[in-house]
């Protein structure tokens, strides 16, 4: 097995809940699944996203349990997978 990088676009529900969402990340991430970046990404007219890249081993269904956790963060309306490739 490889490891795989994967890209996520979490969008809070309300911005008031950003930096608290941002603090949460890394502590809500699966065990082995490593925080590589993070980045805010303006949508508009105030709105931001947070775009989160991680690393972890290619194994099955661990990007669906990264999305999930990302998800269980408090405040967040939606997460969505941007991008998986091996690295």
């Amino acid at each position: 097995m490889g490891t795989v990088l994967a890209v996520f676009k979490i969008m809070p529900e309300d911005m008031d809940y950003f930096d608290e969402i941002k603090a949460r990340v890394k502590d809500s991430l699966p065990e082995g699944v490593e925080l590589q970046e993070m980045k805010e990404e303006p949508i508009a007219f105030g709105l931001k996203a947070i775009v989160v890249a991680v690393t972890m081993e290619d194994k099955g269904g661990i990007v669906d349990k990264v999305e999930e956790a990302l998800k269980g963060i408090p405040h967040v309306e939606n997460v969505t997978t941007e991008g998986v490739t091996l690295v």
